[in-house]
């Protein structure tokens, strides 16, 4: 009796110009109100801001700049994180992303926008030096101050 033949693995490229993370709030990200430390939502919106750009220039990225950080509500312990991450706009050696982040009730599954930010990210070469990015795919130059609904993570 012979094995059936193997079945490649379907493989999926991860999409460019974007990124997604989901995080759970524990005590150790929380202050004493029980909401999570300003600096610790940042730190992941910079870490998913990051991935996007990565994919996008296809290579390395330094953080520039971080503008607008809007926190809408608390996020509490217990709490999901869920961060959509997309390039929205790209220069010669720069890319703009923009960063939502949704607080989500674990048991019913519902999100709120809880922050969003643009964070600014340069490409580098090996020597650290700004290298050139490539455009973003026609119609992708989104711009929007206002969170895409669908694209909820």
């Amino acid at each position: 009796m012979s094995d059936p033949p193997a079945v490649p693995p379907v493989v999926t490229p991860a999409p460019r110009s974007r990124a997604r993370m989901l995080e759970l709030v524990f005590p150790k990200d929380t202050n004493y109100l029980g909401t999570a430390f300003g600096g610790w939502v940042l730190s992941l919106m910079d870490k998913a801001a990051s991935v996007a750009a990565v994919r996008h220039g296809g290579g390395n990225v330094v953080t520039a700049r971080m503008d607008g950080v809007d926190f809408r509500v608390p996020i509490r312990v217990g709490d999901a994180v869920a961060l959509d991450a997309q390039v929205v706009r790209v220069g010669r050696t720069s890319m703009t992303v923009r960063v939502d982040v949704y607080r989500e009730t674990m048991t019913t599954g519902e999100q709120e926008l809880a922050t969003t930010g643009m964070f600014v990210f340069v490409s580098v070469d090996d020597e650290g030096r700004p290298c050139p990015v490539p455009p973003l795919a026609e119609g992708q130059d989104t711009g929007s101050a206002h969170p895409d609904p669908d694209a909820r993570p």
